[in-house]
């Protein structure tokens, strides 16, 4: 079953609609009532909200047991100003959709109104509008709610558009899909002197001078195989922007990235060890505390298998990316409760890269990303 026409304009037009009213990762709540607004008129047998934080679930119960089957997408857009002159560009300062999740909720709305007009002949379809993604808590959260209970899937599917690839081909492959990725942030403290006598004080440029290379070598990055560690540093700060005044604070962001999850245990406590010790080598103290975290995200093999007979069977283009990504995905932790796996569609080769202020979400890939999940339903529950 295909969507109509009018399927289309409706689609597109609420794409735009969630595009001019953008909200970031923990503030979804007007994003997700229009999410379940829409998904009320569609009378599915259970509508769940609040799923960790903002998250929404719809759920279609057939008749007949079978397998539960999630479809993913993200609810959240980014703390960026939106250079654009469309005429759906952003309302809100500082905040726009610049990585495709409100067309990626689209789709699955899309494929909400195809379930609608022809439900599941055995199992339970779930499609999740998760919050979140962007600062790696949305997954774990939905995870931790209780009510995840009452919907747990054996199979979930997620997308993501991806540009520099042709518009709606489709990519995907069987395991490491996306690496493990988790921000640290230093905080060394001394004492503030005049600059005059800065040996009164307790400075600390020394111990971030020193972490700066140390934290560096200790995750040089190169080829994505086993083993891989890469650290980027991606803010520092030291006291006050005075000539009189040398520091007695100052702090270091880094992100920790490994192509495994077992990696990151060894590449933290290795980075947070040189931490302390330069700290307790120049007589500071030390303040470490851990930000978006994102699991490491596997494509299960008989997961990826399905995703991949969906577009042959609908005879659309496959295109080769070259998996795994350095950049990080939630979506991984799905892969612990299911078999999971996620794809990547082309948003065109000529298109913005994802998080810059000028993407824009190409609408020609929605009717393009609900047939794929359709035909996968369709697939695994008939």
């Amino acid at each position: 079953m295909l969507l109509t026409n009018l399927d289309l304009v409706e689609l597109t037009a609420f794409r735009h609609h969630l595009h001019r009213h953008p909200e970031v990762s923990g503030q979804e709540e007007w994003t997700a009532a229009e999410v379940v607004r829409s998904l009320q008129a569609l009378a599915p047998d259970r509508i769940l909200t609040g799923l960790g934080g903002h998250g929404v679930a719809a759920v279609w119960q057939a008749a007949e047991p079978g397998p539960t089957v999630l479809f993913r997408s993200e609810l959240d857009a980014l703390p960026i100003e939106e250079l654009s002159q469309a005429e759906y560009r952003s309302t809100i300062p500082g905040k726009a959709h610049l990585c495709g999740h409100e067309g990626h909720s689209t789709i699955l709305l899309g494929l909400a109104r195809i379930i609608a007009r022809n439900p599941p002949a055995r199992g339970r379809v779930v499609l999740l509008f998760q919050p979140a993604e962007e600062d790696g808590s949305g997954a774990a959260a939905v995870l931790a709610d209780p009510r995840f209970a009452e919907i747990t899937p054996d199979w979930a599917f997620a997308l993501h558009n991806m540009p520099g690839h042709p518009l709606g081909q489709a990519i995907i492959a069987p395991g490491p899909a996306n690496c493990a990725s988790e921000g640290l942030r230093v905080v060394f403290r001394g004492r503030t002197a005049h600059a005059s006598a800065p040996e009164t004080g307790v400075s600390p440029v020394l111990a971030l001078s020193e972490l700066m290379p140390a934290a560096l070598a200790a995750g040089t990055g190169g080829p994505l195989k086993p083993g891989f560690r890469l650290v980027s540093i991606c803010h520092a700060r030291m006291g006050e922007p005075a000539f009189g005044i040398t520091p007695g604070e100052g702090e270091l962001w880094l992100t920790l990235r490994t192509l495994a999850d077992a990696d990151m245990a060894a590449l933290r406590d290795r980075v947070t060890g040189l931490a302390k010790g330069l700290a307790g080598a120049h007589g500071l103290e030390v303040d470490i505390s851990h930000h978006d975290r994102f699991a490491a995200c596997v494509n299960d093999p008989e997961a990826s298998t399905a995703i991949l007979r969906a577009v042959e069977a609908l005879g659309l283009p496959l295109g080769d990316f070259g998996f795994p990504m350095r950049a990080s995905e939630d979506f991984g932790l799905f892969g612990r409760h299911a078999r999971s796996a996620m794809f990547l569609l082309g948003s065109g080769e000529a298109s913005p890269a994802l998080h810059n202020p000028d993407f824009d979400f190409p609408d020609a890939l929605i009717p393009r990303g609900v047939a794929i999940f359709d035909r996968i339903r369709r697939d695994l529950l008939g």
